[in-house]
């Protein structure tokens, strides 16, 4: 009897024991997944404020960047070019040009690569080589990446953080590498248009003739145009 009554507190002492484990296991494990800090990239910026940023992203369209200047020029608007290294090296006074009438630099990675089938290194590279190449023209250029085709896998994201960048995406993709015609852009962005917005934009044909537009009828409804670096403080 006394060996039974024994047996039985050894089995309640190792149940309270295994019990407490899992406990514990359980508490350590939500400190752990709730403190390790996620990476995310930055999809849009204060929502405070009526402002919006627009972002062009550059690796061709040296034929459309000075007249698409002109336009900012005229309207008295600055936005952030993120250029790609390649495009720096092959056409340097224009990206020049782009940061003396005052607009943003950002970076674009060197070659337009896909940055999710890159080891962290390889994509670490990809802007540190343009960030050389920007420093070699004493290009003034912000910590801001924007990864090509917008892929932003973790170790992506990594990589550029490990340099101190921030990653930037948009909220309003104008999707005009498929050449829409310009009312379609002019519709989609104005429609759009909220406090914070990153309006993303290429150097096309299309996008030159839909800009004016753009801007005035945002200029009306009160929205103050921003750089992205300014927007996302």
């Amino acid at each position: 009897m006394k060996i039974y009554i024994l047996r039985k507190r050894i089995l309640y002492f190792a149940s309270g024991i295994i019990l407490a484990l899992f406990i514990l296991y359980n508490l350590f494990s939500h400190f752990i997944i709730n403190t390790t800090p996620v990476l995310n990239p930055i999809y849009i910026g204060n929502t405070e404020e009526k402002a919006l940023s627009l972002m062009v992203n550059v690796d061709w369209g040296e034929d459309v960047l000075p007249d698409m200047l002109n336009v900012f020029k005229s309207k008295n608007v600055k936005a952030t070019f993120f250029v790609t290294g390649k495009f720096a090296e092959k056409f340097p006074q224009l990206v020049q040009d782009i940061a003396e009438q005052g607009h943003e630099i950002g970076n674009h990675g060197y070659s337009h690569p896909h940055p999710d089938k890159l080891s962290v290194e390889d994509n670490k590279n990809q802007i540190t080589t343009t960030e050389k190449i920007f420093q070699d023209l004493n290009i003034s250029y912000s910590n801001i990446y924007a990864p090509p085709y917008g892929e932003h896998k973790d170790h992506v994201i990594k990589a550029a953080e490990s340099l101190g960048y921030k990653t930037v995406l948009w909220t309003v993709d104008t999707i005009d590498w498929k050449e829409p015609a310009p009312e379609t852009i002019q519709q989609k962005v104005i429609s759009k248009a909220d406090n914070g917005i990153l309006v993303l934009m290429h150097p096309k044909k299309c996008t030159l003739q839909a800009l004016p537009v753009i801007i005035d009828e945002l200029h009306k409804k009160d929205f103050v145009f921003k750089t992205v670096t300014e927007i996302i403080q």
